[in-house]
């Protein structure tokens, strides 16, 4: 995976701060932009709540890695971990639509309150400009598709209403404080490291349990709900983009992130069973409640300003992540992964261990 800028023979310089580093975007971005020869210092801050060690381990060593435990609803944790950067990407987030119904006060702490810490940290601090996670689920009970960035619906989730709160707080402080902000909103991320344990696991790392174990799948609806599925090396591609893009036309802007290719779940169902040879049937099940029916996302925006473009489609996004899960099949039996090794990686400037 690189993505390297055109200045990638200058002498590194560029810090940049990740939060949630330790999930499944963020450590793919992080992986990224530790290779990038522009890029001086990486530093990840997540609480690990929902993030893992796991993921971050094989950084350890990494020269440019930093990483600091900590929690973005604690406001001096944001102002040290902004502290002597450059740029922010803040992908930090409770990003269940279910686990938002269950629990609305802990995921408006987090994606609201969290957010707004950060924001302010990174106010404080000059960062150049803060990248961030938003999210496809804005769009709430619009009918339109494709999607597109100008026209939103009602928010059907405490958890889409927090994602819009985000870009309104984004637009806010661009306009009063002269921040730059990048909002991308993600449709459907996929691939290596997504978390296929816990109540609110998502389908795609859920149908790869299910087939690697033999075990029937659950398919809420009667599988014709249809999403815009992406993978993570998109999103990744997206990221740093946005990080360096020199025009400013582009700043403060909210950008779909997504492929433009629209597949229901038991077309997704059956690309994996064909690509894993498994003879399983799923189970149907009710629909949940706040799911959108349908998405698909317009593209054209992000990619005549940001000059995005998904390299990796729906069915190799999903030989290379069906790969991924079958090479590492402990990433899937167990859940002990969330705190493995954790007192092995102890706070900031991992690689200045005695």
């Amino acid at each position: 995976m690189s993505h390297q800028p055109t200045a990638n023979s200058q002498r590194p310089t560029a810090k940049i701060l990740v939060t949630g580093g330790a999930g499944f975007i963020g450590s793919n971005l992080v992986e990224t932009l530790l290779e990038m020869e522009s890029i001086s210092i990486v530093r990840v801050l997540d609480n690990l709540a929902t993030g893992h060690l796991n993921n971050i381990e094989s950084f350890r060593q990494h020269p440019k890695f930093e990483f600091l435990e900590g929690d973005i609803r604690d406001f001096d944790t944001c102002k040290r971990a902004c502290e002597g950067m450059d740029f922010v990407s803040h992908q930090a987030a409770l990003s269940s639509v279910p686990r938002s119904i269950k629990d609305p006060i802990t995921t408006n702490e987090v994606n609201i309150g969290g957010t707004l810490n950060m924001f302010l940290a990174a106010k404080e601090a000059r960062i150049k400009k803060l990248v961030y996670a938003a999210s496809s689920s804005t769009y709430g009970d619009s009918p339109y598709l494709p999607k597109r960035e100008d026209v939103t619906g009602k928010p059907l989730s405490p958890y889409a209403v927090t994602k819009l709160v985000s870009e309104l707080y984004a637009d806010v402080f661009a306009r009063l404080y002269e921040v730059d902000f990048i909002g991308l909103r993600y449709f459907n991320i996929f691939g290596p490291r997504q978390d296929p344990n816990g109540a609110y696991a998502a389908v795609i790392p859920l149908f790869m349990k299910a087939v690697l174990e033999n075990t029937p799948p659950t398919i809420n609806g009667d599988g014709n709900h249809s999403r815009d599925f992406t993978y993570v090396e998109n999103a990744v591609q997206a990221n740093i983009k946005a990080m360096f893009s020199k025009r400013k036309e582009a700043s403060n802007e909210v950008y779909n992130i997504a492929n433009g290719e629209q597949t229901t779940l038991l077309e997704l169902f059956n690309i994996l069973k064909e690509l894993s040879n498994s003879e399983l049937a799923p189970i149907f099940g009710p629909e949940r409640p706040g799911d959108v029916k349908h998405s698909l996302a317009d593209i054209s925006k992000a990619m005549n300003y940001l000059g995005y473009e998904p390299k990796v489609k729906i069915r190799e996004g999903l030989e290379k992540a069906f790969q991924w899960y079958k090479e590492n099949q402990t990433y899937i039996s167990t859940q002990a992964l969330r705190k493995t090794q954790h007192k092995g990686l102890q706070n900031l400037r991992l690689n200045n261990k005695t």
